[in-house]
């Protein structure tokens, strides 16, 4: 199932790039880095709704700052609703699919 779109762009929160990056020092840029490679995508059944659905992604930066995004897709568009770098458990998720694909 492809989620990203194609060609990818972005639709961003002026409020949550402060946010985001004023309590994780994570930049626009950063983030728009994790989806030109290749990261591992999940439907966040939590926080979706019937509305609108979530996504989960586990990447990496070109500097390799491993990353987790909370997303969701509006009008053919990413839109990042919070990205930090990943915790502990998260890495171990990510380096065992890694090293499986």
């Amino acid at each position: 199932m492809k989620i990203v779109p194609s060609p990818i762009s972005f639709d961003w929160d002026k409020g949550n790039n402060k946010k985001n990056f004023e309590k994780h020092k994570v930049s626009i840029q950063e983030s728009e880095e994790v989806f030109s490679n290749d990261p591992f995508i999940a439907e966040d059944t939590e926080h979706s709704t019937h509305n609108e659905r979530r996504f989960e992604a586990l990447g990496q930066t070109k500097a390799e700052r491993k990353l987790f995004v909370s997303f969701t897709i509006r009008e053919n568009k990413i839109r990042v609703i919070s990205i930090r770098d990943m915790s502990k458990k998260e890495e171990v998720t990510y380096e065992a699919i890694k090293k499986n694909s």
